[in-house]
Protein backbone atom coordinates (compact mmCIF):
# COMPACT_ATOMS: atom_id res chain seq x y z
CA UNK A 1 0.00 0.00 0.00
CA UNK A 2 1.32 3.33 -0.95
CA UNK A 3 -0.55 6.91 -0.33
CA UNK A 4 -0.23 9.86 -2.02
CA UNK A 5 -1.58 12.31 0.66
CA UNK A 6 -5.67 11.04 0.59
CA UNK A 7 -5.15 8.92 -2.51
CA UNK A 8 -4.71 5.06 -1.38
CA UNK A 9 -3.11 3.24 -4.09
CA UNK A 10 -2.85 -0.77 -4.42
CA UNK A 11 0.35 -0.73 -6.01
CA UNK A 12 4.02 1.19 -6.25
CA UNK A 13 4.05 1.11 -9.89
CA UNK A 14 3.31 4.12 -11.90
CA UNK A 15 2.71 4.65 -15.81
CA UNK A 16 4.71 7.71 -17.01
CA UNK A 17 3.30 9.88 -19.47
CA UNK A 18 5.17 9.24 -22.81
CA UNK A 19 3.68 12.50 -24.69
CA UNK A 20 1.94 10.74 -27.90
CA UNK A 21 1.67 7.64 -26.86
CA UNK A 22 0.10 7.61 -23.24
CA UNK A 23 -3.55 7.48 -24.46
CA UNK A 24 -6.57 6.43 -22.98
CA UNK A 25 -6.35 3.37 -25.55
CA UNK A 26 -2.92 2.56 -24.28
CA UNK A 27 -3.60 3.01 -20.44
CA UNK A 28 -6.82 0.71 -21.04
CA UNK A 29 -4.73 -2.20 -22.43
CA UNK A 30 -1.93 -2.00 -19.70
CA UNK A 31 -5.28 -1.63 -17.02
CA UNK A 32 -6.81 -5.28 -18.27
CA UNK A 33 -2.92 -7.08 -17.96
CA UNK A 34 -2.89 -6.14 -14.62
CA UNK A 35 -0.32 -4.88 -12.09
CA UNK A 36 -0.74 -0.59 -12.83
CA UNK A 37 -2.78 1.49 -10.36
CA UNK A 38 -2.17 4.96 -11.07
CA UNK A 39 -1.30 5.96 -14.15
CA UNK A 40 -0.33 9.81 -15.77
CA UNK A 41 -1.77 11.23 -19.22
CA UNK A 42 0.13 12.62 -21.43
CA UNK A 43 1.55 15.99 -20.28
CA UNK A 44 -0.91 18.90 -21.56
CA UNK A 45 -0.67 23.00 -21.12
CA UNK A 46 -2.20 24.10 -18.69
CA UNK A 47 -3.45 27.21 -20.63
CA UNK A 48 -4.67 25.48 -23.17
CA UNK A 49 -6.75 23.49 -20.66
CA UNK A 50 -8.33 26.37 -19.14
CA UNK A 51 -9.15 27.57 -22.39
CA UNK A 52 -11.07 24.02 -23.24
CA UNK A 53 -8.80 23.80 -26.68
CA UNK A 54 -10.15 20.22 -27.82
CA UNK A 55 -6.99 18.95 -28.85
CA UNK A 56 -6.44 19.38 -24.40
CA UNK A 57 -9.58 18.10 -23.77
CA UNK A 58 -8.58 14.78 -25.66
CA UNK A 59 -5.34 14.08 -23.92
CA UNK A 60 -7.09 14.19 -20.74
CA UNK A 61 -9.95 11.96 -22.15
CA UNK A 62 -10.99 9.53 -19.64
CA UNK A 63 -13.47 6.42 -18.65
CA UNK A 64 -14.92 4.41 -15.12
CA UNK A 65 -12.09 1.94 -16.41
CA UNK A 66 -9.33 4.57 -16.17
CA UNK A 67 -9.35 4.64 -12.42
CA UNK A 68 -7.17 6.09 -10.64
CA UNK A 69 -6.04 8.70 -12.95
CA UNK A 70 -3.40 11.61 -12.95
CA UNK A 71 -2.90 14.06 -15.29
CA UNK A 72 -0.10 15.84 -15.75
CA UNK A 73 0.29 19.77 -16.27
CA UNK A 74 3.00 21.92 -17.74
CA UNK A 75 3.03 25.94 -17.77
CA UNK A 76 4.71 28.54 -15.96
CA UNK A 77 2.01 30.83 -15.08
CA UNK A 78 0.95 29.87 -11.05
CA UNK A 79 -2.51 31.17 -12.08
CA UNK A 80 -2.76 28.76 -14.74
CA UNK A 81 -1.69 26.01 -13.00
CA UNK A 82 -3.36 26.71 -10.43
CA UNK A 83 -7.04 26.89 -12.09
CA UNK A 84 -5.87 24.07 -14.30
CA UNK A 85 -5.66 22.00 -11.13
CA UNK A 86 -9.12 23.25 -9.93
CA UNK A 87 -10.76 22.01 -13.43
CA UNK A 88 -9.35 18.88 -13.44
CA UNK A 89 -10.40 18.55 -9.50
CA UNK A 90 -13.74 19.22 -10.33
CA UNK A 91 -13.95 16.38 -13.32
CA UNK A 92 -12.97 13.80 -10.63
CA UNK A 93 -9.26 13.07 -11.40
CA UNK A 94 -7.36 11.40 -8.55
CA UNK A 95 -4.73 13.25 -8.79
CA UNK A 96 -2.21 16.08 -10.54
CA UNK A 97 1.45 16.05 -11.46
CA UNK A 98 3.70 18.77 -12.42
CA UNK A 99 6.18 18.58 -15.13
CA UNK A 100 9.43 19.37 -13.90
CA UNK A 101 11.13 17.04 -16.35
CA UNK A 102 10.74 17.33 -19.78
CA UNK A 103 13.80 18.59 -21.31
CA UNK A 104 12.48 19.75 -24.77
CA UNK A 105 13.39 23.60 -26.11
CA UNK A 106 9.64 24.46 -26.39
CA UNK A 107 8.82 23.55 -22.94
CA UNK A 108 11.21 24.60 -21.25
CA UNK A 109 11.55 28.11 -23.24
CA UNK A 110 8.66 29.30 -21.45
CA UNK A 111 9.52 28.29 -17.68
CA UNK A 112 8.27 24.85 -17.78
CA UNK A 113 9.65 21.27 -17.60
CA UNK A 114 13.52 20.94 -16.47
CA UNK A 115 13.22 24.95 -16.27
CA UNK A 116 11.53 25.49 -12.91
CA UNK A 117 14.19 23.13 -11.54
CA UNK A 118 16.41 26.07 -11.95
CA UNK A 119 14.26 28.80 -10.12
CA UNK A 120 12.97 26.87 -6.85
CA UNK A 121 11.45 29.90 -5.16
CA UNK A 122 8.99 30.46 -7.73
CA UNK A 123 8.85 27.04 -8.22
CA UNK A 124 7.95 26.59 -4.84
CA UNK A 125 5.88 29.27 -4.87
CA UNK A 126 3.65 27.99 -7.66
CA UNK A 127 3.13 24.72 -6.29
CA UNK A 128 1.91 26.02 -2.96
CA UNK A 129 -0.74 27.97 -4.86
CA UNK A 130 -2.00 24.67 -6.59
CA UNK A 131 -1.76 23.09 -3.13
CA UNK A 132 -3.85 25.12 -1.27
CA UNK A 133 -6.32 25.64 -4.59
CA UNK A 134 -7.15 21.75 -4.47
CA UNK A 135 -8.08 18.84 -1.81
CA UNK A 136 -6.99 15.80 -4.32
CA UNK A 137 -3.05 15.24 -4.39
CA UNK A 138 -0.39 16.94 -6.32
CA UNK A 139 2.86 16.08 -7.16
CA UNK A 140 6.03 16.97 -9.60
CA UNK A 141 7.64 14.69 -11.58
CA UNK A 142 11.83 15.64 -12.15
CA UNK A 143 14.93 14.96 -13.16
CA UNK A 144 18.09 15.63 -10.92
CA UNK A 145 18.96 18.93 -12.52
CA UNK A 146 19.50 21.08 -15.56
CA UNK A 147 23.15 19.85 -15.77
CA UNK A 148 26.00 17.78 -13.97
CA UNK A 149 27.22 20.89 -12.55
CA UNK A 150 23.67 21.70 -10.98
CA UNK A 151 22.16 18.80 -9.32
CA UNK A 152 18.79 20.31 -7.76
CA UNK A 153 16.78 17.34 -7.26
CA UNK A 154 17.29 17.07 -3.26
CA UNK A 155 17.14 20.18 -2.35
CA UNK A 156 14.07 21.04 -4.82
CA UNK A 157 12.17 17.55 -3.64
CA UNK A 158 12.58 18.74 0.30
CA UNK A 159 11.51 22.18 -0.17
CA UNK A 160 8.18 20.91 -2.34
CA UNK A 161 7.21 19.06 0.34
CA UNK A 162 7.45 21.72 3.21
CA UNK A 163 5.14 23.45 0.25
CA UNK A 164 2.98 20.26 0.32
CA UNK A 165 3.52 18.04 -2.74
CA UNK A 166 2.11 14.53 -2.13
CA UNK A 167 5.29 12.81 -3.43
CA UNK A 168 7.55 12.98 -6.15
CA UNK A 169 8.87 11.17 -9.20
CA UNK A 170 12.43 11.47 -10.12
CA UNK A 171 14.03 10.51 -13.23
CA UNK A 172 17.54 10.07 -12.67
CA UNK A 173 19.16 11.85 -15.21
CA UNK A 174 19.99 15.47 -15.90
CA UNK A 175 17.73 17.48 -17.92
CA UNK A 176 21.18 17.90 -20.12
CA UNK A 177 21.61 13.87 -21.29
CA UNK A 178 18.02 13.60 -22.27
CA UNK A 179 17.68 9.82 -22.89
CA UNK A 180 21.29 9.09 -22.97
CA UNK A 181 23.69 7.56 -20.42
CA UNK A 182 22.68 5.59 -17.74
CA UNK A 183 20.04 6.52 -15.11
CA UNK A 184 21.84 7.83 -11.51
CA UNK A 185 20.40 5.41 -8.80
CA UNK A 186 22.89 7.22 -6.41
CA UNK A 187 20.83 10.29 -7.45
CA UNK A 188 17.65 8.72 -7.11
CA UNK A 189 18.72 7.65 -3.52
CA UNK A 190 19.97 11.17 -2.53
CA UNK A 191 16.22 12.44 -3.07
CA UNK A 192 14.92 9.90 -1.02
CA UNK A 193 17.09 10.85 2.02
CA UNK A 194 16.21 14.45 1.65
CA UNK A 195 12.61 14.13 2.33
CA UNK A 196 11.19 13.49 5.53
CA UNK A 197 8.14 11.45 4.97
CA UNK A 198 6.93 11.70 1.16
CA UNK A 199 6.93 9.16 -1.29
CA UNK A 200 9.86 9.35 -4.09
CA UNK A 201 9.18 7.27 -6.65
CA UNK A 202 12.35 6.16 -9.05
CA UNK A 203 12.28 6.54 -12.48
CA UNK A 204 13.98 5.57 -15.92
CA UNK A 205 16.03 2.25 -18.04
CA UNK A 206 12.78 0.60 -16.24
CA UNK A 207 12.43 -1.95 -18.48
CA UNK A 208 12.01 -5.50 -17.00
CA UNK A 209 10.59 -6.70 -13.53
CA UNK A 210 14.31 -7.16 -12.19
CA UNK A 211 15.18 -3.54 -13.04
CA UNK A 212 12.35 -2.71 -11.09
CA UNK A 213 13.19 -4.52 -7.82
CA UNK A 214 17.16 -3.52 -8.45
CA UNK A 215 15.69 0.40 -8.28
CA UNK A 216 13.44 -0.23 -5.12
CA UNK A 217 16.13 -1.80 -3.34
CA UNK A 218 18.98 0.13 -4.25
CA UNK A 219 17.68 3.45 -3.64
CA UNK A 220 14.83 2.81 -1.08
CA UNK A 221 12.29 4.85 -3.40
CA UNK A 222 8.44 3.90 -2.36
CA UNK A 223 7.73 2.63 -5.87
CA UNK A 224 8.67 3.02 -9.61
CA UNK A 225 7.09 4.56 -12.84
CA UNK A 226 7.50 2.89 -15.87
CA UNK A 227 7.50 4.49 -19.40
CA UNK A 228 9.62 3.21 -22.25
CA UNK A 229 9.23 -0.13 -20.55
CA UNK A 230 5.47 -0.08 -21.02
CA UNK A 231 5.46 0.56 -24.57
CA UNK A 232 8.09 -1.89 -25.30
CA UNK A 233 6.19 -4.41 -22.81
CA UNK A 234 2.73 -4.27 -21.60
CA UNK A 235 2.83 -7.16 -19.35
CA UNK A 236 5.93 -5.45 -17.44
CA UNK A 237 3.61 -4.27 -14.71
CA UNK A 238 1.94 -7.51 -14.26
CA UNK A 239 5.41 -8.88 -14.07
CA UNK A 240 6.91 -6.46 -11.87
CA UNK A 241 4.26 -6.97 -9.26
CA UNK A 242 5.07 -10.46 -9.27
CA UNK A 243 8.66 -9.64 -9.05
CA UNK A 244 8.14 -7.99 -6.25
CA UNK A 245 5.77 -9.76 -4.60
CA UNK A 246 7.30 -13.49 -5.02
CA UNK A 247 10.80 -12.62 -6.22
CA UNK A 248 10.28 -14.23 -8.89
CA UNK A 249 9.27 -13.69 -12.58
CA UNK A 250 6.75 -15.57 -14.77
CA UNK A 251 7.80 -15.79 -18.12
CA UNK A 252 7.47 -13.90 -20.82
CA UNK A 253 3.89 -14.06 -23.02
CA UNK A 254 3.99 -16.10 -26.03
CA UNK A 255 3.14 -15.77 -29.72
CA UNK A 256 -0.44 -15.58 -29.80
CA UNK A 257 -0.99 -13.68 -26.23
CA UNK A 258 1.24 -10.59 -27.93
CA UNK A 259 -0.94 -10.88 -31.08
CA UNK A 260 -4.38 -11.04 -28.65
CA UNK A 261 -3.24 -8.25 -27.01
CA UNK A 262 -1.77 -5.67 -29.67
CA UNK A 263 -5.26 -6.50 -31.22
CA UNK A 264 -7.19 -5.37 -28.37
CA UNK A 265 -4.88 -2.05 -28.26
CA UNK A 266 -5.84 -1.20 -31.83
CA UNK A 267 -9.53 -2.04 -30.90
CA UNK A 268 -9.32 0.13 -27.97
CA UNK A 269 -8.15 2.91 -30.26
CA UNK A 270 -10.75 2.74 -33.09
CA UNK A 271 -13.22 3.00 -30.33
CA UNK A 272 -11.99 6.42 -28.75
CA UNK A 273 -10.44 7.62 -32.20
CA UNK A 274 -12.49 6.12 -35.04
CA UNK A 275 -11.68 3.59 -37.01
CA UNK A 276 -9.95 6.05 -39.96
CA UNK A 277 -7.35 7.96 -36.82
CA UNK A 278 -7.29 5.17 -34.59
CA UNK A 279 -5.91 2.86 -37.18
CA UNK A 280 -3.53 5.63 -38.70
CA UNK A 281 -2.38 6.10 -35.11
CA UNK A 282 -1.61 2.57 -34.35
CA UNK A 283 0.85 2.55 -37.19
CA UNK A 284 3.32 4.00 -35.18
CA UNK A 285 2.19 1.50 -32.12
CA UNK A 286 2.19 -2.19 -34.12
CA UNK A 287 5.87 -2.13 -34.96
CA UNK A 288 6.88 -2.26 -30.93
CA UNK A 289 4.35 -4.84 -30.45
CA UNK A 290 6.15 -7.26 -33.02
CA UNK A 291 9.61 -6.55 -32.00
CA UNK A 292 8.80 -9.61 -30.10
CA UNK A 293 7.65 -11.49 -32.88
CA UNK A 294 11.09 -13.01 -34.06
CA UNK A 295 10.92 -12.30 -37.90
CA UNK A 296 8.86 -9.52 -39.00
CA UNK A 297 9.85 -7.84 -41.90
CA UNK A 298 6.49 -9.08 -43.65
CA UNK A 299 4.66 -7.67 -41.25
CA UNK A 300 5.81 -3.95 -40.50
CA UNK A 301 5.83 -3.07 -44.20
CA UNK A 302 2.24 -3.36 -44.39
CA UNK A 303 1.25 -2.34 -40.81
CA UNK A 304 2.72 1.02 -41.06
CA UNK A 305 0.06 1.68 -44.22
CA UNK A 306 -3.02 0.37 -42.08
CA UNK A 307 -5.74 2.37 -43.26
CA UNK A 308 -8.97 -0.04 -41.59
CA UNK A 309 -9.63 -2.67 -38.86
CA UNK A 310 -10.50 -5.21 -42.08
CA UNK A 311 -7.17 -4.47 -43.38
CA UNK A 312 -5.13 -5.19 -40.23
CA UNK A 313 -7.19 -8.67 -39.99
CA UNK A 314 -5.84 -9.52 -43.57
CA UNK A 315 -2.32 -8.50 -42.35
CA UNK A 316 -2.00 -10.40 -39.62
CA UNK A 317 -3.85 -13.66 -41.72
CA UNK A 318 -0.82 -13.75 -43.73
CA UNK A 319 1.98 -12.58 -41.85
CA UNK A 320 0.87 -15.60 -39.51
CA UNK A 321 0.90 -17.43 -42.32
CA UNK A 322 4.40 -16.43 -43.32
CA UNK A 323 5.74 -16.75 -40.13
CA UNK A 324 5.16 -20.87 -40.09
CA UNK A 325 8.32 -20.86 -41.72
CA UNK A 326 10.40 -20.29 -39.02
CA UNK A 327 8.84 -22.27 -36.67
CA UNK A 328 9.92 -25.96 -35.52
CA UNK A 329 7.93 -29.08 -35.03
CA UNK A 330 6.39 -27.75 -32.56
CA UNK A 331 5.09 -24.41 -33.16
CA UNK A 332 7.91 -22.15 -31.56
CA UNK A 333 10.60 -20.34 -33.27
CA UNK A 334 13.59 -21.91 -34.23
CA UNK A 335 16.55 -20.84 -31.65
CA UNK A 336 17.92 -18.80 -34.40
CA UNK A 337 14.93 -16.66 -35.09
CA UNK A 338 14.37 -15.98 -31.58
CA UNK A 339 14.27 -12.36 -30.44
CA UNK A 340 16.76 -11.25 -27.97
CA UNK A 341 16.01 -10.55 -24.22
CA UNK A 342 16.42 -6.74 -22.87
CA UNK A 343 18.68 -5.72 -20.12
CA UNK A 344 17.64 -2.33 -19.01
CA UNK A 345 20.75 0.02 -19.56
CA UNK A 346 22.02 0.07 -15.85
CA UNK A 347 21.67 -3.76 -15.26
CA UNK A 348 24.20 -4.13 -18.21
CA UNK A 349 27.63 -3.88 -15.79
CA UNK A 350 25.75 -6.37 -13.89
CA UNK A 351 25.36 -8.58 -16.42
CA UNK A 352 27.67 -10.89 -17.99
CA UNK A 353 28.89 -9.68 -21.42
CA UNK A 354 26.55 -12.72 -23.28
CA UNK A 355 23.35 -10.90 -21.52
CA UNK A 356 23.81 -7.43 -22.46
CA UNK A 357 21.90 -5.99 -24.53
CA UNK A 358 21.28 -2.38 -25.98
CA UNK A 359 18.73 -0.52 -24.96
CA UNK A 360 14.83 0.59 -25.75
CA UNK A 361 15.11 3.47 -28.02
CA UNK A 362 13.38 6.63 -27.82
CA UNK A 363 9.91 6.40 -29.88
CA UNK A 364 8.90 9.48 -32.02
CA UNK A 365 6.33 11.66 -30.96
CA UNK A 366 4.52 15.15 -30.53
CA UNK A 367 7.27 15.82 -28.08
CA UNK A 368 10.23 14.51 -29.06
CA UNK A 369 12.21 13.38 -25.93
CA UNK A 370 10.20 13.23 -22.44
Amino acid sequence: MLRFGSLELKSNLFLSPLAGYTNLPFRLTLRELGGLDLATTDLVNARSLIERNPKALKLIETSPADRPLAVQLFGSAPEEMRDAAVYLESLGIASVDINMGCPVKKVCRVGGGSAMMTELDKTVSLVRGMVEAVKIPVTAKMRLGWDDDNITAPQLARALEDAGVAGVFVHGRTREQGFSGTVSLDGIRKVVEAVRSIPVIGNGDVTTPEAAATMIRETGCAGVSIGRGAFYNPWIFLHSRQRLDTGESPPDPGFDERVRVMTRHLELMTQVFGEAHGCRMFRKVAPWYSKRFGPVSEFNKRVVQLASRAEYDSILENYIQWRRQFLDERGELKPQYRPSALVSSFMRDREPESARRSVIPVPKGPVEVW
